[in-house]
C-alpha cells in the first residue's frame, strides 16, 4: 500500500505526470478565441488582389468589349 504524499512534496517529474494524467483533450473543439475582421481596417491581401485585377489584360479586354456592346 502506497503512502499518501502531499502534491507539493512530490518531485517535479511526478507532479508533471499527475498533472498530465488529469488533463483531457478538447476533441474537435478549438480553444482559440476568434473574432471577425474589422471591415474598416486596411487589408493588404485585399489591396493586392485589386491591383492584380486592374493589370490583368484579359479582364480589361472583356471590359472594353462590354463597353462597345453597350454603344
Amino acid at each position: 500500500m502506497e503512502k499518501m504524499i502531499p502534491f507539493e512534496k512530490l518531485s517535479k517529474k511526478e507532479q508533471r505526470k499527475r498533472n498530465a494524467a488529469k488533463r483531457g483533450s478538447w476533441g474537435a473543439v478549438s480553444p482559440v478565441t476568434r473574432k471577425p475582421d474589422n471591415p474598416k481596417a486596411y487589408n493588404r491581401r485585399k489591396a493586392r488582389n485589386w491591383t492584380r485585377e486592374a493589370h490583368d489584360p484579359i479582364s480589361s479586354f472583356c471590359f472594353m468589349l462590354r463597353a462597345l456592346c453597350l454603344l
